[in-house]
């Protein structure tokens, strides 16, 4: 784990601490441009600065499966992470009479969740069946334990893969197997009829963003409190398209705090048949105000580039002292390989913490 030092004030102190100047202000180039349509009165809050360097956390390190990592998500009151993968092929898991290929777990929408600790060590892990993709997750802390907010209900798109068509809340239970239909799932139909259904939690301000798709073609972000969405009232404070810079690219995940969304996108680098990298990063970082579903600012990351394979896989925010929510950390999942022939997945996280 990487600290910073004490001693004199850095930019990023410097900065955390300015009130009076704008947030156009305190950054260079900013895209307003690429607005998608929105719905929304959320309070005005600081928002990451994504030209701020990340700076590394975890390097490479082995989670429950073979897989690459797909999200994750923090208990920031009890310091655990959670992190998501498609259940490896050929595993066994308890009630099945043969072993599943990865391709049948992508179609059914089985998922690993593994818990570790703030060192990188795996302190538990449960499976679901049935329940999707794993784009995003969110972490509802209870107690020593856990909630946790997922996707459910996995429906096969046209490649095969798995994705959720509602929203599951249950709790984190190790070492146990839990089936999409199973009393121990809570779910949630905001938008019936949609698909590709994905939730994240705003750990500062106890919200929850959906993502989804409707008629098959327009992805939608929603905004609720927390507490209303569990209690299934769901009157957004905020409704948005996603932008159109987001079309092409391919997404690989969201997180939101105040009132800004964050998505990330991006491929993994390719080879030559040598293991020589033949691509650079285009890994994007972009935040979008819940306001007007403008594209605040948009940027390219080169957190981990060193890495070998290195695949962008999901957003989240995590408050290191919950006594000082103030200070937050905007971190990026990476999934890698060791070589072209040392394939079992490893991952690596990386933060920003400059709030502006």
């Amino acid at each position: 784990m990487k600290r910073e030092t004490s001693g004199q004030l850095s930019r990023r102190q410097i900065l955390q601490r300015v009130g009076g100047l704008t947030a156009a202000a305190l950054v260079g180039s900013v895209a307003l441009t690429q607005a998608g349509t929105a719905s929304a009165a959320v309070a005005s809050s600081k928002r990451f600065d994504l030209t701020d360097p990340s700076e590394e956390w975890f390097r490479e390190i082995l989670l429950n499966e073979t897989r690459i990592l797909q999200s994750f998500a923090f208990d920031n009151t009890n310091k655990h992470l959670y992190t998501v993968q498609l259940v490896q092929g050929g595993r066994i898991l308890p009630g099945e009479t043969r072993a599943y290929t990865g391709t049948e777990r992508d179609t059914s929408g089985d998922l690993c969740i593994t818990r570790l600790d703030w060192q990188g060590y795996i302190i538990g892990r449960m499976y679901l069946k049935g329940f999707g993709h794993g784009v995003s997750i969110g972490v509802e802390p209870s107690g020593n334990s856990a909630y946790l907010w997922t996707e459910t209900n996995a429906l096969a798109d046209s490649n095969n893969d798995g994705y959720g068509t509602k929203i599951a809340r249950f709790k984190f239970a190790n070492g146990t197997v839990v089936q999409s239909d199973s009393q121990q799932v809570t779910r949630f139909d905001p938008v019936p009829g949609s698909d590709h259904n994905t939730v994240a939690v705003d750990p500062v301000n106890n919200r929850i963003a959906h993502r989804y798709r409707v008629n098959g073609t327009t992805w939608k972000y929603s905004l609720y409190d927390l507490a209303t969405f569990k209690a299934g009232t769901f009157t957004a404070l905020a409704t948005i398209t996603q932008p159109s810079v987001l079309t092409g690219p391919t997404f690989q995940g969201y997180t939101t705090m105040g009132q800004y969304l964050y998505t990330l996108d991006g491929t993994a680098y390719t080879y030559d048949s040598n293991g020589n990298q033949t691509s650079t990063s285009n890994t994007y970082v972009t935040s979008i105000d819940w306001n007007t579903g403008t594209v605040f600012e948009r940027r390219l990351s080169n957190a981990g580039q060193s890495l070998f394979y290195r695949e962008p896989e999901g957003l989240a925010v995590q408050i290191p002292d919950t006594s000082t929510p103030t200070v937050a950390r905007l971190f990026l999942g990476l999934g890698s390989e060791e070589s072209l022939t040392q394939t079992d997945k490893k991952a690596s996280f990386y933060y920003k913490d400059l709030l502006v």
